[in-house]
């Protein structure tokens, strides 16, 4: 029996190209995956590295091996693949390794109506039924069908957030060499934007820098692009291009937290009362600029599959992380950094204000930013911070996701461990930056030791 254990992750498929995943092994995935969702058909997109059509080729294979059969819609971006998935109503893989590097591919796939597929909700049945072998079941093969789903992609975000009537903006925006190149023109085409196109050519060796605006360094060459032409925001796109990054109009970063807010704030005036979704890593800017717009702030675990069951759970309107990952209900709860930077230009093009005086009101703590650090024994280090600051007077602990320590100054910090590394992640926020360091530095010498 073959062990998969490697490239099947918690919430997707992901390994080297060659080494771990191969037409061979992702052509059994495929029938795996049909024989768990049924028909009538699987929707399939990929991204443009070059390993991608060959893989989704193979899966094709096994799906329709299976008697099911395929809509194939070549190039995608991954909200693209969720909103195919979610308007043809067909269970949906995506062919993408993100922001990986060039060696690595990967699978995401959903239900019909864009439902996450994880652990716990069909990935380690499929890695079950390829490591013990999948027979043919001698079903009389499904059909492929190729469909443009471009147009009909951009249409439908066009209708939720409409910019036909904003003031002109000069917009600047990094791609990455990912499937932004390829969905921002379409999106954007006829609106009353200056774009700034940066590293729109589709290149899967991502020849201009890593296509992982959550670095900073990723996103330099924007910021300067953005002061040089003196363009009134910046747009930076993962690979798969389901996250985007803003820079204001001084190149500065605005936190996804902020941005979090912002959203939330547009979706609560359109269905006041609402709830909203934040992980516990976002500021908790977010839960008080919600409660105080009138809607009800529901705090979860890091990762898109919790944010999406307590979207289902409590018909949630808009969900938000601090990885720039955003979720809407108009969107079948799925995750759209296109959607969410599209709230963004309404919001600036619809007055006169800055965007920097416009997140401003957003964004009311100071940040550490994710702080990893390798450690020898995850459980060891973190009972070892819990010790310490449960011996402290005023301070609140909860274990949600890790280790979340809010003292009684209001500033507060979430120790979680890695689900793939050795690793343990911390994130810090306080009333300003000499706060945010005291704590990160009190904390970083309990667990490097």
């Amino acid at each position: 029996m073959r062990d998969l254990s490697a490239i099947f992750k918690a919430y997707d498929i992901r390994g080297l190209v060659g080494e771990q995943l191969d037409a061979d092994v992702v052509r059994e995935i495929g029938a795996a995956f049909a024989r768990l969702v049924g028909g009538p058909a699987v929707v399939i997109g990929h991204d443009m590295r070059d390993s991608s059509p060959g893989l989704s080729g193979a899966f094709a294979e096994g799906v329709t091996r299976e008697g099911v059969d395929v809509v194939s819609i070549g190039l995608a971006s991954t909200d693209m693949l969720y909103f195919a998935s979610g308007n043809l109503n067909l269970s949906g893989a995506m062919f993408t390794a993100s922001h990986n590097p060039a060696a690595y591919n990967g699978i995401k796939l959903c239900r019909a109506g864009a439902a996450p597929v994880g652990q716990d909700s069909g990935l380690a049945d499929i890695q079950r039924d390829v490591e013990l072998g999948m027979p043919e079941n001698g079903a009389a093969p499904g059909e492929v069908e190729q469909r443009d789903m471009l147009d009909a992609y951009a249409g439908y975000l066009r209708q939720l957030v409409d910019l036909s009537t904003s003031r002109p903006l000069k917009l600047v925006v990094d791609a990455g060499n990912g499937m932004g190149g390829y969905t921002v023109p379409k999106v954007f085409d006829g609106l009353p934007f200056e774009i700034i196109p940066m590293y729109f050519e589709l290149d899967g060796s991502f020849p201009n820098h890593e296509a992982n605006p959550l670095d900073p360094k990723n996103i330099v060459d924007l910021q300067a692009k953005v002061r040089e032409v003196g363009a009134d925001a910046g747009l930076a796109f993962d690979g798969d291009a389901d996250r985007c990054f803003v820079v204001d109009e001084n190149g500065d970063p605005v936190s996804p937290s902020a941005i979090t807010a912002l959203v939330a704030t547009r979706e609560l005036a359109k269905e006041p009362g609402s709830t909203v979704i934040y992980n516990l890593i976002t500021s908790k800017a977010v839960p008080e600029i919600v409660t105080e717009n009138g809607g009800k702030p529901v705090r979860t675990r890091v990762g898109h599959s919790f944010i999406k069951q307590e979207m289902a759970k409590t018909d949630a309107i808009f969900g938000g992380e601090h990885s720039a990952h955003y979720y809407f209900r108009d969107f079948w709860r799925a995750d759209t950094g296109m959607l969410a930077a599209m709230h963004v230009l309404a919001a600036l093009g619809e007055q006169d204000r800055s965007l920097a005086e416009i997140t401003a009101v957003y964004a009311r703590y100071a940040a550490s930013g994710e702080i990893n650090s390798t450690v020898d024994d995850q459980k060891a280090r973190l009972a070892a911070v819990k010790e310490t600051y449960s011996a402290q007077d005023g301070v609140t602990i909860d274990e949600l996701d890790g280790l979340t320590v809010e003292l009684p100054s209001g500033a507060w910090f979430n120790l979680r461990p890695s689900n793939t590394e050795p690793l343990l992640r911390l994130n810090v926020e306080a009333a300003d930056d000499a706060a945010v360091a005291a704590l990160r530095d009190e904390v970083l010498t309990i667990v490097r030791g």
